[in-house]
C-alpha cells in the first residue's frame, strides 16, 4: 500500500473486536469501535525481516493499518486504545469513501521495561487520495524512517525552528506553541472584556510576553 515495498506486505484483517471484547474499556470508546469502525486491516509491516534496514534504538518494527470508516470522523481515542495495546510504532491510514487521512502520534518508550509507550500528540494529513499522501520510507534505519514518517504526516507543523533538531525538540516546540495560542485567545478576550484601565495595562503587558515568546519559537 502507499508504495511501500512488496516485501513490507502483510494483509491482515484484524477483528475489530479484539480491541474492546477482552478489554476494560468505557462504554462510549466501545460504541466509538461498533459505530464508527468498519474493518481493520493490518497492511504492512516495516522490520529488518521485511525490508533491508537496520533496527533503531528506539524503533524496532513500523507497522502500517488502515482504518475503513462508516462515517468521516473518528474518536482519536480509538486510535489511542490501539496504540497502547500495540507494542510498536503505528501509522494509521483511515480510509473512507476512498479518500484517505495518513495519522501518526508521537509515541516514546516508557522506563517501565514491559514494552509500554507513551503516546503523545497526534499529527495527521488532509483527506487525500492513496497517491497523493506524503508518506515515503527515508532514512538508514527504522528509528529516521519512523521520525520522518511523523515529519511527513505533520507537515508544516514541525518544521519551524533548526532543520537538525530532535523530533522530540520539534513536538515539544509545537505543543508549547500550541499551548501559547490558546493562552494568547483566553487572555485577548480578558482585555476586551476588562473595563478598568490599570488592569488592562497589565493584561496587555502579559500578552505582549506571549505574543514574543510565541514569535521566538
Amino acid at each position: 500500500m502507499i508504495g511501500l515495498p512488496k516485501g513490507t506486505e502483510f494483509n491482515k484483517r484484524i477483528p475489530k473486536q479484539k480491541f474492546y471484547e477482552k478489554l476494560s474499556i468505557n462504554s462510549a470508546l466501545k460504541r466509538s469501535f461498533i459505530d464508527q469502525v468498519k474493518v481493520i486491516y493490518w497492511r504492512n509491516k516495516i522490520a529488518t525481516s521485511t525490508i533491508n534496514l537496520t533496527a533503531g534504538k528506539k524503533v524496532t518494527e513500523i507497522e502500517l493499518f488502515e482504518v475503513s470508516l462508516t462515517e468521516k470522523n473518528l474518536d482519536k481515542d480509538v486510535l489511542l486504545q490501539m496504540d497502547k495495546e500495540i507494542p510498536y510504532h503505528i501509522v494509521f491510514l483511515l480510509e473512507y469513501e476512498g479518500l484517505y487521512q495518513a495519522w501518526i502520534s508521537y509515541k516514546e518508550e516508557t522506563t517501565s521495561q514491559n514494552n509500554a509507550f507513551n503516546v503523545n500528540t497526534y499529527y495527521h494529513t488532509d483527506w487525500l487520495k492513496e497517491s497523493a499522501l506524503p508518506l515515503k520510507i527515508d532514512g538508514f534505519d527504522l528509528d529516521q524512517v519512523y521520525e520522518n514518517f511523523v515529519r511527513q504526516i505533520a507537515g508544516e507543523s514541525l518544521k519551524f525552528g533548526d532543520q537538525k533538531e530532535s523530533l522530540k525538540k520539534s513536538v515539544e516546540r509545537d505543543l508549547r506553541r500550541k499551548q501559547l495560542k490558546k493562552q494568547i485567545d483566553v487572555l485577548q478576550a480578558k482585555v476586551y472584556a476588562e473595563k478598568q484601565l490599570n488592569k488592562q495595562f497589565k493584561l496587555n503587558d502579559e500578552l505582549k510576553q506571549l505574543k514574543l515568546e510565541l514569535e521566538n519559537l
